[in-house]
């Protein structure tokens, strides 16, 4: 079964999908909650709506978010497509094209998985003393050089942790994929963990299905602990 593998291109496509996908998610949800948190850390009652707002898409279920999505991206009844047939553009095939099928799920992962890093972002940015902030002030810094000095080095490990937790939570996606487009057009979209249940449970081929995950295990467990390395060891070298 792992020879086969080897030698599977439909695997080798998943693959190569589900790393698109990752590359394209865990810095874009990264970045976006982190500015988020910055923006919202404030204890006001418009702060607070607004981390009510993007947190509640993370509780929706995923097949709530693939019909929401869907009606976004249709190309011939969607939101966008009637936007743009509405300013005389041409509808974009947004989940028919191979090149931007994987973009568009990203898109809508990316959506749905702001909330629990926003969280953790505001849950770090809340443990920095106050006083810190006061003694960069005093000395003249600037907001630049407040949050490249003072907040990202006292979040890195919180940077580490919504790194990791949404590499191995996107390396596995799986819902948007086969709700959303089924692995199409031609393999364009299927990651891994769809290339897993297509083997186990439209073809019965479970013995190959059990050593494709086996890979994804390897691969999710050695990336996160690469990951984690590579902070540690820096913060040793700092």
């Amino acid at each position: 079964n792992y020879a086969r593998l080897l030698a599977d291109p439909v695997f080798h496509q998943a693959l190569g999908n589900t790393f698109k996908l990752a590359f394209l998610i865990v810095p874009t949800v990264t970045a976006i909650t982190l500015a988020l948190a910055l923006a919202l850390n404030r204890a006001t009652r418009g702060a607070a709506i607004f981390r009510g707002i993007f947190f509640s898409s993370s509780v929706l279920s995923v097949t709530i978010v693939t019909l929401i999505w869907r009606f976004i991206l249709t190309p011939d009844a969607g939101l966008i497509a009637e936007l743009m047939q509405g300013a005389g553009f041409q509808p974009i095939p947004f989940l028919s094209d191979p090149d931007l099928v994987i973009p568009a799920l990203a898109m809508a992962t990316v959506w749905w998985s702001l909330g629990l890093p926003l969280m953790l972002f505001l849950a770090g940015l809340q443990q920095i003393p106050g006083d810190v902030y006061e003694a960069a002030a005093l000395d003249g810094a600037n907001r630049w050089t407040t949050f490249w000095r003072i907040t990202l080095p006292a979040l890195r490990r919180t940077v580490l942790l919504v790194v990791m937790l949404q590499t191995a939570a996107h390396l596995q996606i799986f819902g948007q994929a086969q709700l959303l487009t089924a692995g199409g057009p031609n393999g364009a979209s299927r990651p891994i963990v769809l290339f897993i249940y297509e083997a186990a449970f439209g073809r019965w081929e479970l013995g190959y299905a059990v050593a494709a995950a086996e890979v994804l295990f390897l691969l999710v467990l050695a990336i996160t602990l690469l990951q984690y390395w590579t902070v540690t060891r820096r913060e040793g070298v700092a």
